[in-house]
């Protein structure tokens, strides 16, 4: 059985795209997402062994779960903001500008500069400039063009 599995995984690699979506719609019961052909074979090959092995534990899943939640607290909306812009609380972030390094702590509402409560990395990144940034770019957090 182990062997028929392994077979079947690694038929992934040179399938066709045509029959990966159509073992998606067989394995998932739906249309398969429009997305890239890498992703279709890691999800399928996750599936085959999932419907072959078993899932995850009930108690994994309430796990990850605890932790999902420890992270957003409970709130999914946070879940699509960027990760950059998803500080947690006391990190600090160090950024050297014309020879003078700057820090600045994250809140969890703020951001601490010199002292002083800031709503924004980009209100901090002007104080210190004197012109406007992006306060991600400005910090390293987010590069020109990302998403």
């Amino acid at each position: 059985m182990t062997e028929t599995l392994l077979v079947r995984i690694a038929g992934l690699k040179s399938a066709a795209t045509a029959d990966l979506k159509s073992q998606w719609r067989e394995l998932f019961g739906k249309e398969p997402p429009p997305y890239n052909r890498n992703y279709l074979q890691s999800r399928l090959a996750y599936r085959i062994q999932e419907l072959s092995l078993g899932g995850l534990k009930p108690q994994t899943i309430a796990r990850l779960e605890a932790l999902g939640e420890a992270l957003d607290g409970g709130k999914p909306e946070k879940r699509k903001i960027p990760a950059a812009s998803r500080l947690i609380t006391g990190t600090q972030l160090i950024r050297e500008y014309q020879g003078v390094p700057h820090t600045v702590i994250v809140r969890d509402t703020d951001f601490v500069y010199e002292g002083r409560p800031y709503k924004s990395l980009s209100a901090i990144a002007r104080a210190i400039t004197g012109t406007r940034w992006n306060g991600l770019m400005f910090f390293g957090l987010k590069r020109k063009g990302d998403a």
